[in-house]
Protein backbone atom coordinates (compact mmCIF):
# COMPACT_ATOMS: atom_id res chain seq x y z
CA UNK A 1 0.00 0.00 0.00
CA UNK A 2 2.95 2.14 0.06
CA UNK A 3 3.59 5.42 2.67
CA UNK A 4 0.99 7.33 1.35
CA UNK A 5 -1.95 4.88 3.13
CA UNK A 6 -3.92 6.80 5.62
CA UNK A 7 -5.95 4.59 7.72
CA UNK A 8 -9.02 6.97 8.10
CA UNK A 9 -10.63 4.55 10.57
CA UNK A 10 -7.36 4.70 13.10
CA UNK A 11 -9.12 6.95 15.57
CA UNK A 12 -12.23 5.12 15.87
CA UNK A 13 -10.91 1.69 15.82
CA UNK A 14 -8.80 2.68 18.90
CA UNK A 15 -12.06 3.76 20.53
CA UNK A 16 -13.82 0.92 19.05
CA UNK A 17 -11.43 -1.70 20.95
CA UNK A 18 -12.20 0.37 24.32
CA UNK A 19 -15.98 -0.74 23.37
CA UNK A 20 -17.20 2.67 22.64
CA UNK A 21 -19.59 1.71 20.13
CA UNK A 22 -21.38 4.80 19.56
CA UNK A 23 -18.26 7.20 17.60
CA UNK A 24 -19.64 9.84 16.69
CA UNK A 25 -17.73 12.47 14.21
CA UNK A 26 -18.39 16.15 14.20
CA UNK A 27 -17.73 18.58 11.46
CA UNK A 28 -19.08 22.12 10.67
CA UNK A 29 -20.07 24.29 7.65
CA UNK A 30 -20.27 28.24 7.58
CA UNK A 31 -17.54 29.49 10.12
CA UNK A 32 -16.40 31.66 7.80
CA UNK A 33 -19.18 33.30 5.79
CA UNK A 34 -20.79 36.75 5.97
CA UNK A 35 -23.93 35.87 6.10
CA UNK A 36 -26.33 32.72 6.89
CA UNK A 37 -26.14 30.06 9.22
CA UNK A 38 -23.20 27.75 11.17
CA UNK A 39 -24.25 24.20 10.42
CA UNK A 40 -22.96 21.45 12.38
CA UNK A 41 -23.45 17.50 11.43
CA UNK A 42 -22.66 14.43 13.67
CA UNK A 43 -22.56 11.03 12.27
CA UNK A 44 -21.73 7.47 13.87
CA UNK A 45 -20.19 4.76 11.38
CA UNK A 46 -20.87 1.15 11.84
CA UNK A 47 -17.54 -0.42 13.43
CA UNK A 48 -17.73 -3.25 11.49
CA UNK A 49 -16.40 -1.42 8.84
CA UNK A 50 -13.42 -1.09 10.28
CA UNK A 51 -13.02 -4.36 8.87
CA UNK A 52 -15.19 -4.85 6.04
CA UNK A 53 -14.12 -1.70 4.34
CA UNK A 54 -16.59 1.07 3.64
CA UNK A 55 -19.65 0.28 1.39
CA UNK A 56 -19.39 0.94 -2.16
CA UNK A 57 -20.92 4.35 -2.18
CA UNK A 58 -18.72 5.66 0.11
CA UNK A 59 -15.68 4.96 -1.61
CA UNK A 60 -13.43 8.23 -1.91
CA UNK A 61 -14.97 9.99 1.18
CA UNK A 62 -12.72 12.79 2.07
CA UNK A 63 -12.66 16.10 3.32
CA UNK A 64 -15.57 17.99 1.99
CA UNK A 65 -13.79 21.11 0.78
CA UNK A 66 -11.85 18.61 -1.36
CA UNK A 67 -15.11 17.23 -2.89
CA UNK A 68 -16.39 18.08 -6.22
CA UNK A 69 -20.11 19.50 -5.47
CA UNK A 70 -21.63 15.84 -7.50
CA UNK A 71 -19.31 13.88 -5.01
CA UNK A 72 -20.92 15.90 -2.12
CA UNK A 73 -24.30 14.96 -3.04
CA UNK A 74 -23.83 10.98 -3.83
CA UNK A 75 -22.53 10.58 -0.51
CA UNK A 76 -24.91 12.78 1.19
CA UNK A 77 -27.76 10.44 -0.48
CA UNK A 78 -26.19 7.62 1.29
CA UNK A 79 -25.33 9.03 4.39
CA UNK A 80 -28.71 10.32 4.86
CA UNK A 81 -30.71 7.12 3.48
CA UNK A 82 -27.88 4.36 4.81
CA UNK A 83 -30.00 2.32 7.85
CA UNK A 84 -26.58 1.58 9.81
CA UNK A 85 -25.82 5.51 9.86
CA UNK A 86 -27.01 7.48 12.50
CA UNK A 87 -26.49 11.35 11.87
CA UNK A 88 -27.83 14.49 13.09
CA UNK A 89 -27.62 18.25 11.80
CA UNK A 90 -28.30 21.06 13.31
CA UNK A 91 -27.56 25.19 12.38
CA UNK A 92 -27.28 27.97 14.45
CA UNK A 93 -28.55 31.42 12.61
CA UNK A 94 -27.03 34.75 12.18
CA UNK A 95 -28.87 36.58 14.64
CA UNK A 96 -27.79 33.75 17.44
CA UNK A 97 -24.01 34.37 15.94
CA UNK A 98 -24.07 37.86 16.30
CA UNK A 99 -25.12 37.83 20.08
CA UNK A 100 -22.55 34.81 21.10
CA UNK A 101 -19.83 35.25 18.58
CA UNK A 102 -19.10 32.47 15.61
CA UNK A 103 -16.98 30.43 17.85
CA UNK A 104 -19.46 29.78 20.45
CA UNK A 105 -22.19 29.50 18.14
CA UNK A 106 -20.04 26.93 16.28
CA UNK A 107 -19.96 24.79 19.19
CA UNK A 108 -23.57 25.27 20.04
CA UNK A 109 -23.98 23.80 16.69
CA UNK A 110 -21.60 20.71 17.21
CA UNK A 111 -23.48 20.43 20.81
CA UNK A 112 -26.68 20.29 19.40
CA UNK A 113 -26.20 17.55 16.89
CA UNK A 114 -25.18 15.37 19.09
CA UNK A 115 -27.75 15.92 21.51
CA UNK A 116 -29.75 15.02 18.60
CA UNK A 117 -28.42 11.47 18.71
CA UNK A 118 -30.19 8.83 20.83
CA UNK A 119 -28.81 7.22 22.61
CA UNK A 120 -25.94 10.04 22.97
CA UNK A 121 -22.40 8.90 21.39
CA UNK A 122 -19.72 7.64 24.14
CA UNK A 123 -17.28 9.42 22.47
CA UNK A 124 -17.10 12.54 19.68
CA UNK A 125 -14.28 12.52 17.02
CA UNK A 126 -13.70 16.38 16.34
CA UNK A 127 -12.01 18.29 13.22
CA UNK A 128 -9.76 21.05 14.53
CA UNK A 129 -9.18 22.30 18.06
CA UNK A 130 -10.68 20.87 21.10
CA UNK A 131 -14.26 22.22 22.17
CA UNK A 132 -14.25 22.83 26.04
CA UNK A 133 -18.24 23.23 26.30
CA UNK A 134 -18.74 19.49 24.61
CA UNK A 135 -21.03 17.24 26.42
CA UNK A 136 -19.03 14.28 25.41
CA UNK A 137 -15.94 13.18 25.82
CA UNK A 138 -13.87 13.69 22.87
CA UNK A 139 -10.25 13.65 20.96
CA UNK A 140 -9.85 16.86 18.77
CA UNK A 141 -8.05 16.04 15.09
CA UNK A 142 -6.45 18.50 13.28
CA UNK A 143 -7.05 18.47 10.01
CA UNK A 144 -9.30 15.22 10.77
CA UNK A 145 -12.19 15.91 8.11
CA UNK A 146 -9.40 13.89 5.85
CA UNK A 147 -7.85 11.44 8.59
CA UNK A 148 -11.01 10.20 10.31
CA UNK A 149 -14.42 8.44 7.94
CA UNK A 150 -16.93 9.63 10.86
CA UNK A 151 -15.42 13.08 10.51
CA UNK A 152 -15.34 13.37 6.54
CA UNK A 153 -18.91 11.97 6.77
CA UNK A 154 -20.10 14.60 9.32
CA UNK A 155 -18.43 17.17 7.13
CA UNK A 156 -20.07 16.31 3.79
CA UNK A 157 -23.82 16.31 5.69
CA UNK A 158 -22.47 19.82 7.20
CA UNK A 159 -21.61 21.15 4.20
CA UNK A 160 -24.52 20.11 1.47
CA UNK A 161 -27.42 21.02 4.02
CA UNK A 162 -25.26 24.84 4.11
CA UNK A 163 -25.41 24.90 0.68
CA UNK A 164 -28.86 23.56 0.03
CA UNK A 165 -29.86 26.43 2.75
CA UNK A 166 -28.16 29.50 1.17
CA UNK A 167 -29.91 27.96 -2.34
CA UNK A 168 -33.08 28.43 -0.48
CA UNK A 169 -32.18 32.23 1.10
CA UNK A 170 -30.86 32.80 -2.87
CA UNK A 171 -34.58 32.79 -3.63
CA UNK A 172 -35.28 34.99 -0.69
CA UNK A 173 -32.45 37.27 -1.22
CA UNK A 174 -31.33 37.02 -5.58
CA UNK A 175 -29.42 40.30 -5.42
CA UNK A 176 -26.55 38.80 -3.22
CA UNK A 177 -25.35 35.75 -4.99
CA UNK A 178 -25.92 33.63 -2.60
CA UNK A 179 -26.59 30.10 -4.85
CA UNK A 180 -23.06 31.38 -6.28
CA UNK A 181 -21.00 32.07 -3.48
CA UNK A 182 -22.74 30.55 -0.47
CA UNK A 183 -22.40 33.57 1.55
CA UNK A 184 -18.83 33.75 1.74
CA UNK A 185 -16.87 37.61 0.98
CA UNK A 186 -16.41 37.52 -2.20
CA UNK A 187 -16.11 40.48 -4.71
CA UNK A 188 -18.88 39.91 -6.12
CA UNK A 189 -20.82 39.83 -1.79
CA UNK A 190 -19.08 43.06 -1.28
CA UNK A 191 -20.26 44.88 -4.05
CA UNK A 192 -24.08 43.85 -3.08
CA UNK A 193 -23.49 44.87 0.16
CA UNK A 194 -22.55 47.98 -0.81
CA UNK A 195 -24.77 48.53 -3.18
CA UNK A 196 -28.10 46.97 -1.12
CA UNK A 197 -26.91 47.38 2.23
CA UNK A 198 -27.25 44.04 4.77
CA UNK A 199 -30.29 41.37 5.01
CA UNK A 200 -31.54 39.77 7.24
CA UNK A 201 -29.17 36.75 7.06
CA UNK A 202 -26.03 38.70 7.15
CA UNK A 203 -23.86 38.49 10.01
CA UNK A 204 -24.02 41.74 11.36
CA UNK A 205 -21.04 41.01 13.78
CA UNK A 206 -18.40 40.20 10.91
CA UNK A 207 -16.36 42.86 8.90
CA UNK A 208 -17.03 44.58 7.02
CA UNK A 209 -20.79 44.61 7.58
CA UNK A 210 -20.02 45.85 11.22
CA UNK A 211 -18.07 48.73 9.66
CA UNK A 212 -21.44 49.42 7.86
CA UNK A 213 -24.02 49.48 11.72
CA UNK A 214 -25.22 53.13 12.24
CA UNK A 215 -23.21 55.05 14.89
CA UNK A 216 -20.09 52.86 13.84
CA UNK A 217 -18.50 54.75 10.77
Amino acid sequence: MGAKFIDRFEFERVLWQQNLARVAGVDEAGRGPLAGPVVAAAAILPSRWAEAGLPAELVGLNDSKQLTKAQREKYFEFLTACAEIESAIAAVDAGVIDEINILQATHRAMNDALAKLNPQPQHALVDGRPVRTMRVPQTAIVKGDARSYSIAAASVLAKVTRDRLMLEYHAQFPEYGFAEHKGYGTVKHLAAIEEFGACPIHRKSFAPLKLKEPGQL
